[in-house]
C-alpha cells in the first residue's frame, strides 16, 4: 500500500500467482540439487579411485539415470589405428561390440570423432542426412541421437552415444549438463594415462626400454607367490668395457638399447626382459621348465652372436654373452635363492670361457674344443 491506502501497481499479483512462481522456482531448484549431486559424486569418484573404467562407469550411469536413453555408449580413439573401439556397452550386445571398430569420419560416432562437434538430433526422420543413415541401419531402430565428444584440448578422446533419449524434452540447461560429463569423463581418461605412463617409467629402464631390476622383483614376489614354474636366466655381455673404451659411452648406449630389442624379439612376448644394471640383463620365462628354458636360452645366444649391431651408425659390431640359468622351484624355492642360483651360473659360465651358458644342475652346456680352441656343444645339454 501506498500513503494513501491503495495498492500499487508494483506489487499487484492475481490470486495464486505467488504460489505457482513459488513452485517453478522449487522445480528449478530441485533440478539443480540433482545436477550438483551428481557432479559431487562424479568429482568423488575422480579424487578417490584411479581406476578408469570404474570412473567412466560412474559417469555413464548418472549420465543414462538423467537421460534414460534405450542404449548408450562410450567408444575410445585408437590414434595408432585411426579407429573407436567400444569401451563401455550398455543395452546392446556387449560380446558383439567388443572386437567392433568404428573408422573415423564413418557413422554417428565417427564423425563425431573426426570433427569433434557434438551432435544432436532429436528425430532423425527430420533430418534428411540422418535419416538416410537410420534406413540403412534398420536394426539400430534409431529415433534419436545425442553424440558428444570427450575432448581435452584439441584432442577428441572418445565419444559418448546416446540412441533414443528423450532429447526433444531435453533443455539447454541439460545439454550443457551433458558437455560436463563429458569434461568429467576427459578427465578421468587424462589421469588414468598419466598414471599408467608414471608406472610404465617407474618400471623401465631409460636406455633399454627394458623392464629395470626393481619391476624383476616385484615379478618373481608374483610368480613365487603363485608357485609358478619359470626359468630365470643372466646374461653378461662379453668384452663391453672395450665397446664404451673405443667407441664412446653414447655408443656402448647404443648398443644395450639393440641388444635390448633383440632379447624381446628373440624370447617373444611371453618374456619378460630386463637390464639389471650396466651390461647385465636378465629373462623371466613364465612356465618353462628346464628343458624350455635351455631351448630358449641358446636360440637366443645364437641370435646374439650372429647378428651386427650399429649398422645405421656407420657400424658392424658383434658381440657376444655369458649366459647363467636356474628353475623355479627345483634351483631355488625364494626370490633370493632363484637369483643366486641364476647368478651364480651366469658367473660359472664368464669365468669359464664366456660366450657360454652354464645351467643349474646341468653346467656348462658348451666346451672348449681341443682343436682351433673353439666353442662346442658339450654332453650336458
Amino acid at each position: 500500500m501506498n500513503l494513501h491506502g491503495n495498492v500499487s501497481d508494483a506489487s499487484a499479483q492475481l490470486p495464486g500467482e505467488g504460489l505457482k512462481e513459488r513452485r517453478h522456482f522449487e522445480v528449478i531448484e530441485s533440478r539443480q540439487m540433482d545436477h550438483l549431486r551428481v557432479f559431487h559424486d562424479v568429482a568423488r569418484a575422480l579424487t578417490t579411485q584411479l581406476d578408469l573404467e570404474e570412473i567412466l562407469g560412474a559417469i555413464m550411469q548418472k549420465m543414462a539415470q538423467f537421460f534414460g536413453p534405450e542404449r548408450w555408449s562410450l567408444l575410445m580413439v585408437d590414434e595408432t589405428a585411426g579407429e573407436l573401439y567400444y569401451a563401455i556397452a550398455v543395452g546392446e550386445n556387449q560380446h558383439t561390440l567388443k572386437g567392433l571398430r568404428v573408422k573415423l569420419g564413418e557413422g554417428v560416432a565417427g564423425w563425431v570423432a573426426q570433427t569433434g562437434n557434438p551432435l544432436i538430433v532429436p528425430d532423425v526422420s527430420l533430418d534428411a542426412h540422418w535419416s538416410a543413415f537410420a534406413k540403412r541401419f534398420p536394426d539400430l531402430h534409431i529415433q534419436s541421437i545425442a553424440c558428444v565428444p570427450i575432448r581435452s584440448g584439441t584432442k577428441t578422446l572418445g565419444v559418448i552415444q546416446l540412441l533414443n533419449s528423450k532429447l526433444d524434452l531435453l533443455s539447454e540447461y541439460s545439454i550443457s549438463f551433458l558437455r560436463i560429463l563429458c569434461d568429467y569423463a576427459a578427465i578421468a581418461i587424462q589421469n588414468a594415462r598419466s598414471m599408467t605412463l608414471i608406472q610404465e617409467l617407474t618400471i623401465t629402464d631409460d636406455c633399454t626400454g627394458l623392464f629395470n631390476a626393481r619391476h624383476l622383483y616385484t615379478m618373481l614376489d608374483e610368480h613365487v607367490a603363485l608357485n609358478d614354474c619359470f626359468s630365470l636366466l643372466f646374461v653378461d655381455l662379453d668384452h663391453f668395457k672395450a665397446v664404451n673404451d673405443t667407441h664412446g659411452h653414447l655408443i656402448g648406449s647404443r648398443l644395450l638399447a639393440e641388444v635390448g630389442g633383440l632379447m624381446k624379439r628373440s624370447l617373444g612376448p611371453d618374456c619378460a626382459s630386463f637390464r639389471y644394471g650396466g651390461d647385465e640383463f636378465v629373462a623371466l620365462m613364465p612356465g618353462a621348465d628346464k628343458d624350455a628354458g635351455v631351448k630358449a636360452t641358446m636360440k637366443l645366444r645364437d641370435a646374439l652372436r650372429s647378428a651386427r649391431f650399429l649398422e645405421g651408425a656407420g657400424l658392424s659390431l658383434s658381440i657376444s654373452g655369458s649366459f647363467g640359468m636356474a628353475t623355479f622351484p627345483e634351483d631355488g624355492a625364494t626370490v633370493p635363492t632363484i637369483l643366486r642360483s641364476a647368478d651364480t651360473m651366469m658367473y660359472e659360465a664368464k669365468n669359464a670361457t664366456r660366450d657360454n651358458v652354464s645351467v643349474a644342475g646341468r653346467g656348462l652346456l658348451l666346451e672348449m674344443s681341443r682343436a682351433g680352441g673353439a666353442l662346442r656343444v658339450g654332453r650336458n645339454l
